[in-house]
């Protein structure tokens, strides 16, 4: 279902699908940059998911189709947000909508996103840390601003998900190999180490495992990285071996896949991105 929500005088448009039980679970799923709500609603596997194990889903549009993330607008590539965009109290306002109608579990909120989508995800736990369980990003590295202006309030699970060949978010960092790519990403091992850092990880227990390589057509395999808690939050990384630029699963994740594999690298099929991210938020209640 489509609907909007005035955010300071701004309207905001969102599609959302709720559980049938109620309070239950909400999982905020964020586009990436030129992308809209509907993209993830159709691309990803997050709706199937989202009924069949009985927990709401949320995608909100970004302005321009773009999130105002902590990044300066000057290190961004493609659109941006218009100036003066809150899509921190945009997120904010509609976590309350949904726990204030009764229909949401104000214990049980995570966000997840791609891209750019994964940008505002990490954003909103070093904003708004207190409102949600677990995070989960996709396809996105810290830069040094993002992480000077990080710092959450509390611990929160986070996992990670980057392909090893992925053109525009370099997984060993810096500039990735798309002329589209802009300077000055972490690696994704040193953003995985800042979670592991500020969630209380024990630095030197760390467990990996290769996963089933599922479809020998696929070039692309998963190692799974994870932090070992101890006392502190889970942090998990699945490292896409060979991958790119792109949610994982058994499901075209665009219009034109060829073309998209062409510019944004290979796409794995081995695991299904919402079901390995759910898999992990729903041990965080």
């Amino acid at each position: 279902m489509a609907d909007t929500i005035d955010v300071n005088g701004v309207t905001r448009s969102f599609i959302v699908q709720l559980a049938e039980a109620k309070p239950a679970p909400l999982v905020i799923v964020l586009h990436g940059n030129t992308q809209t709500g509907a993209d993830m609603a159709k691309w990803t596997s997050w709706p199937a998911v989202a009924k069949r194990e009985g927990f709401g889903v949320v995608f909100p549009d970004g302005l321009n189709r773009a999130w105002a993330d902590l990044r300066p607008l000057t290190k961004r590539a493609g659109r941006a947000p218009p100036a003066g965009t809150d899509d921190v109290g945009f997120i904010v306002a509609l976590i309350e909508k949904f726990v204030t109608k009764g229909v949401a579990d104000p214990k049980r909120i995570y966000i997840t996103g791609l891209s750019n989508g994964g940008a505002m995800t990490m954003t909103m736990i070093c904003a708004r840390a207190e409102l949600f369980a677990a995070a989960a990003s996709v396809i996105f590295n810290l830069t040094d601003d993002m992480a000077q202006a990080c710092h959450p309030a509390k611990q929160v699970p986070m996992l990670m998900i980057n392909g090893t060949a992925d053109p525009l978010i370099p997984f060993e960092g810096g500039r990735g190999s798309s002329r589209f790519a802009r300077p000055g990403f972490w690696s994704a091992m040193k953003t995985f180490d800042f979670w592991r850092h500020v969630n209380g990880c024990d630095a030197q227990q760390t467990d990996v495992a290769e996963l089933e390589h599922r479809d020998p057509s696929d070039p692309t395999s998963v190692t799974r990285i994870s932090a070992r808690r101890a006392s502190g939050r889970d942090v998990l990384l699945y490292r896409v071996n060979k991958g790119g630029h792109r949610m994982p699963g058994g499901f075209p994740d665009a219009r034109f896949p060829r073309i998209v594999g062409l510019l944004l690298g290979p796409q794995n099929r081995d695991i299904d991105g919402a079901e390995v991210i759910w898999e992990f938020f729903r041990k965080f209640p």
